[in-house]
């Protein structure tokens, strides 16, 4: 069917950015060829209670009728999300006593992005993807986008699948997909001392703008990280991420059930405005046991000194957070001022493009760090995550000269110390570098305990630390340091990089079988990652499980096939030390060439 638009018409489409919902109904020319008028009355019955009872709750619309399917529109990805998921739980409950061959299976696409709206429809790439995505799940099964995953969290939003870079008919590029099912079961660290007992935790929940507009939207993540960032310095407090934190944002949830999820002992949350220029903030903070509220405050300050990085709003802040956890603490250390909402949104942006370890994803993240760290010369966190990315490079194989790549990893590092020397992260990833690029691991040892000594609290260098000794061969503190990293950030949405790392640490304990079940925790969250391949690999072989073993061998091969014990000698910090030597035959055993 052609549409013909006038001039007028034109001018009333808009464009919009939307999370889109295809449902399609699998072999739906068979059944309506079998049982025409009684599919047709179920169908229409099912579109209503999916119009009625799920979308309103979901915050969605039915855009049209597919005949056979459905489009849904939805303002963001969590929503869609759990509407896709209630879709297929009602159709699943609806064929109760239906024979099999005339049950009503769907499958489901989403995908996040623009679209252009007008004349009570939707148009654009956004529609033609999420119909694609619909065609990569099998029947009863949820696809998403990478856009989508980026989005929504698992355990609270869904349980996620990588499938890795699929190709859609009609699309040039491959295209980067994930299965979502039901929340899976709330992830628990493994055994260690409970965070209770060791000190007071706290979480600080992102703040919720209450504006309609949503010009400083970002405002609520920014005060959120200063204030975790501060308080992650005291010895006394167990500070969690604010990478996990951010998942509870407008969520409504409870705070039982967020400090359940955190495993934390307080909560701070709370909601803002602006209004004429001034910031309007409402902070609380309550004991996460019994909810019981046990200081709740209003604070007011000038918009642009916040953003210029005046400490007075921030300090007065904490400090009386502080005291209402311990009358004895009190915080004084600086940060760095507050970046601009602009800045923020391209630095979360980068870290998350590079860590989903696709190529065009990967050069797309280096672009822009370099654009960030143009605009924000002097800060140090910018050229710590360009770091990272050079010993990422190199650990995935795309490295065309890893002795370059180790250079300027250094030169990162070295201006992000110079900028600030107790930056906790840029002390992480430069022990991070001379591990894994250097092989210089004393040097990389004292960067990870001054990072620690720095914020106690830092999740990233605690792991790089069990890292290190795995490396070592020295087992019980790789695991030891490895548990406590999951613990500071159980909900981290690079939680596989840690999964991936932990596999390792189990691997020098001869924990074979907790390493193979955080290896293919990590690989479930990304199929992308080769150093966790190689963890899992080796633990298969040291279970037993030898053509598992060769299998993984295979699936690692594909996506690094220079791979050798030879280069990967080379490059390994174990290389050196008997652990190394096992490790080394155990992928020989399973198949890597030598």
């Amino acid at each position: 069917m052609t549409v013909n638009l006038s001039r007028t018409d034109l001018r009333t489409l808009t464009h919009a950015t939307r999370s889109l919902v295809v449902v399609d109904m699998v072999e739906s020319v068979r059944l309506v060829e079998q049982h025409e008028d009684e599919l047709i009355g179920r169908w229409l019955a099912f579109m209503e209670h999916v119009s009625d009872e799920i979308l309103p709750v979901c915050g969605g619309q039915l855009v049209k009728s597919l005949g056979d399917g459905m489009l849904l529109e939805f303002d963001h990805a969590q929503g869609a999300v759990k509407a896709a998921l209630w879709i297929q739980q009602s159709a699943l409950e609806r064929n109760a006593g239906y024979a099999p061959d005339q049950h009503i299976l769907l499958r489901v696409g989403i995908e996040t992005g623009d679209v252009i709206r007008g004349q009570g429809d939707v148009f654009g790439r956004g529609v033609n993807r999420a119909a694609r995505l619909a065609t990569l799940a099998a029947p009863g099964e949820v696809v998403a986008s990478a856009g989508v995953r980026a989005q929504i969290t698992p355990v609270l939003d869904a349980e996620i699948e990588d499938l890795g870079d699929c190709y859609l008919r009609h699309v040039n590029t491959p295209v980067r997909a994930y299965r979502v099912g039901p929340p899976g079961p709330l992830p628990r660290p493994d055994a260690g001392p409970p965070l209770r007992d060791l000190m007071p935790s706290l979480a600080v929940v992102p703040f919720s703008s209450l504006n309609e507009q949503q010009d400083h939207f970002m405002l609520g993540e920014i005060l959120a990280e200063e204030m975790i960032s501060e308080m992650s310095r005291s010895q006394e407090l167990c500070v969690i991420s604010r990478l996990s934190t951010t998942a509870f944002r407008d969520r409504g949830l409870q705070v039982q059930e967020i400090g359940r999820r955190l495993n934390a002992n307080y909560i701070v949350s709370g909601d803002y405005r602006t209004q004429q220029g001034a910031l309007i903030l409402n902070v609380e903070i309550a004991d996460a046991l019994t909810g019981q509220v046990a200081q709740s405050r209003q604070y007011r300050a000038k918009l642009n000194a916040i953003l210029r990085g005046k400490r007075e709003f921030i300090d007065q802040i904490i400090a009386e957070l502080s005291a209402a956890v311990m009358t004895r603490e009190a915080l004084s250390a600086q940060t760095q001022p507050l970046p601009t909402l602009k800045n923020y949104t391209l630095l979360l942006g980068a870290v998350s493009l590079m860590h989903r370890l696709s190529p065009p994803d990967f050069a797309r993240a280096r672009r822009m760090l370099d654009a960030l760290i143009e605009r924000a010369t002097r800060q140090a966190v910018p050229q710590a995550w360009l770091a990272k990315w050079h010993v990422l490079r190199v650990q995935q194989g795309w490295s065309p000269d890893p002795v370059d790549d180790a250079r300027q990893a250094l030169r990162c590092t070295s201006l992000a110390l110079n900028a600030d020397p107790n930056c906790s992260l840029a002390l992480a990833i430069d022990g991070f570098v001379h591990t894994n690029l250097l092989k210089k691991l004393d040097v990389a040892q004292s960067r990870y305990e001054r990072a620690i000594e720095a914020n106690p609290n830092d999740s990233l260098a605690w792991l790089l630390k069990g890292t290190l000794h795995a490396f070592r061969g020295e087992g019980q503190p790789a695991v030891a340091a490895a548990q406590h990293a999951l613990r500071l950030s159980p909900l981290d949405p690079h939680r596989y990089f840690y999964d991936s790392l932990a596999a390792t640490s189990y691997l020098a304990a001869h924990q074979f079988t907790r390493a193979l079940q955080s290896a293919k925790r990590s690989l479930k969250a990304n199929r992308t990652h080769t150093s966790t391949w190689r963890a899992l690999a080796i633990a298969q072989w040291s279970l037993g499980q030898h053509d598992e073993a060769r299998k993984t061998v295979q699936g690692l091969m594909s996506l690094d096939p220079s791979l050798t014990i030879r280069s990967w000698r080379e490059r390994s910090p174990s290389a050196d030390f008997a652990i190394g030597q096992e490790w080394a035959e155990a992928l020989g055993h399973a198949g890597v060439p030598a």
